[in-house]
């Protein structure tokens, strides 16, 4: 059976599809709902301890805005130092979408668009936002959400081998995620083969690290933070769902980039003008290794879901070895188990089953990983 390749937006099973709530969630009460099993994201915990902590210890200090404290130019040291990029440019930004629509708006020029796999995050769940920049996100066919090197490639030769290329969008950049909304991991050659690629057409690589963290903790990933900025022409760390309460740590390498990037930034609305709460959260995220051992627990616990679920005979959809795993329910279980677990709907494998998505994350603990399991 082909899967259908464009997954629906992240939808907790039971939410209305048009963004309405439904009469079921209307008369479910929120005692009842706490009774269910939170799986279908990986952002709806608070934040880590240790952040709440120093957030508490440090409130009622008073500190430069706009990332301009302490704490904001402490976090920026420690992500350049575990980067191995000493003379990168580092800025917090508040969340995902705006750290991408921002990100590619300064990169592009306005006769450019930006590759991405179909399954792109900015191509299905940010809403048009690159679109509505003035840019068109130009897709390309992928496999389990990875774009191959040679796919590229033959992209950029097509655009340049039309003749009636200056009446087209250019293709100005390249977008990838690690992980990928799939779950799967792109591997140190492959980032090596769009690099060149992308530096042969003199076009920047750009890497959404959303769930960057869990990437970093799965024991099949061999990309590290230095060899993204090796291979990267600009990328974000992802704290929104990697233990932080929000915020995103974007990383160019070469500081002379995108000139006025701060400004790039303002125009856009992400900028924070209580910036040292984004500082301190990185900060804290970056001491003493935190960043790349807090996505362990959600690796482990997707691990052991998915050896489970196997063993129990649900059917795996693709390997994806990071935090999200995706399986083939039968229409008549997702009732049943919509009672008793938040997942996200995915999307129709046919008329009989339904993918669905359940995600892990930093703070899934073994008492709720064995109780989802008994629940299957």
């Amino acid at each position: 059976m082909t899967l259908h390749r464009f997954p629906c937006a992240e939808m907790p099973q039971g939410a209305a599809p048009a963004g309405g709530r439904t009469g079921k969630d209307e008369d479910m009460s929120v005692s009842e709902k706490r009774k269910k099993l939170s799986f279908a994201s990986d952002y709806m915990k608070g934040a880590h301890p240790a952040i709440m902590e120093r957030l508490v210890e440090t409130n009622m200090m008073e500190t430069g805005g706009y990332g301009l404290d302490p704490f904001s130019e402490a976090a920026r040291d420690k992500i350049r130092m575990a980067c191995e990029a000493p003379r990168a440019r580092v800025e917090f930004l508040i969340g995902g979408t705006q750290t991408n629509a921002t990100v590619i708006d300064a990169l592009l020029r306005r006769h450019q668009g930006v590759v991405a796999a179909q399954t792109g995050h900015i191509a299905n769940h940010e809403a048009g936002a690159i679109e509505a920049g003035g840019h068109k996100v130009m897709t390309v066919p992928h496999k389990n959400g990875k774009i191959d090197p040679e796919t590229v490639r033959t992209f950029l030769e097509d655009y340049y081998s039309d003749d009636n290329r200056d009446h087209m969008v250019m293709p100005g950049m390249v977008y990838i995620s690690q992980p990928t909304e799939y779950g799967t991991l792109y591997r140190k050659e492959e980032l090596q083969q769009l690099h060149e690629i992308c530096a042969e057409y003199r076009i920047p690589l750009y890497l959404d690290g959303a769930r960057l963290a869990y990437a970093l903790a799965c024991p099949a990933n061999d990309v590290t933070l230095p060899d993204l900025a090796a291979c990267c022409d600009a990328f974000y760390i992802g704290g929104t769902k990697c233990g932080a309460l929000f915020g995103e740590a974007v990383v160019i390498p070469d500081p002379e980039l995108i000139p006025g990037f701060f400004s790039i930034i303002k125009q856009h609305g992400a900028l924070l003008a209580k910036g040292r709460i984004l500082g301190i959260q990185f900060d804290t995220l970056f001491t003493d290794g935190l960043y790349e051992k807090i996505g362990e627990p959600a690796i482990k616990a997707a691990d052991i879901i998915r050896t489970n679920l196997e063993k129990k005979d649900y059917r795996l959809c693709f390997d994806s070895p990071t935090n999200q795993i995706f399986c083939i329910i039968e229409n008549e279980k997702l009732q049943e188990l919509g009672e008793k677990v938040e997942y996200s709907f995915w999307e129709k494998y046919d008329e009989a089953n339904t993918v669905i998505r359940l995600a892990t994350d930093w703070a899934t603990s073994p008492e709720q990983t064995d109780a989802l399991i008994d629940i299957f």
